[in-house]
């Protein structure tokens, strides 16, 4: 059984044949999960930079899923399910101070609570995004001198 898809302020949608895809540039951190994973579909100097004609439904939703950040996120428009979130419910502190969670999660943001099942939050306290990562506070000299700080959840770094 499909929900509605949930409310993202800062996202851009973009609808494909049994799938709208949602990305806010806002809470991206660029671990490129996506255009490594979907390069056909995926590709950063196009524009629109998502071409969901590229690959089944199926597909994009298998890499989205692999997002860390939660920047991409999918509403099924074909009967399936969105997005299931892990269980347990999983939480990473990283070398660069971001703490890595999935799961079943409400996160308190300055708008209100959003149900989300993948977030990159702010361990420094000094993000602009709160309480998302944006890598512009403490973690921004540990990202620049160590790009890509560990696997992600799909096996390509995180960042």
């Amino acid at each position: 059984m499909t929900s509605e898809p949930p409310p993202h302020p800062a996202a851009r949608s973009y609808d494909g044949e049994g799938i709208t895809v949602s990305y806010d540039a806002h809470r991206c951190l660029h671990a490129a999960e996506c255009v490594r994973g979907l390069p056909d579909v995926f590709q950063v100097g196009r524009r629109p930079w998502i071409m969901l004609e590229g690959a089944s439904a199926d597909e994009v939703a298998d890499v989205i899923r692999c997002c860390p950040s939660g920047a991409l996120q999918y509403h099924r428009t074909d009967g399936l399910p969105d997005e299931v979130p892990d269980v347990p419910t999983h939480v990473s502190l990283h070398g660069d101070g971001v703490f890595h969670v999935r799961g079943d999660l409400e996160v308190a943001t300055p708008e209100g609570p959003r149900q989300e099942t993948r977030v990159m939050l702010c361990g420094c306290g000094r993000t602009g995004n709160t309480p998302f990562c944006d890598h512009s506070g403490a973690c921004a000299d540990h990202v620049r001198a160590r790009p890509g700080a560990g696997p992600g959840p799909c096996g390509a770094p995180d960042g």
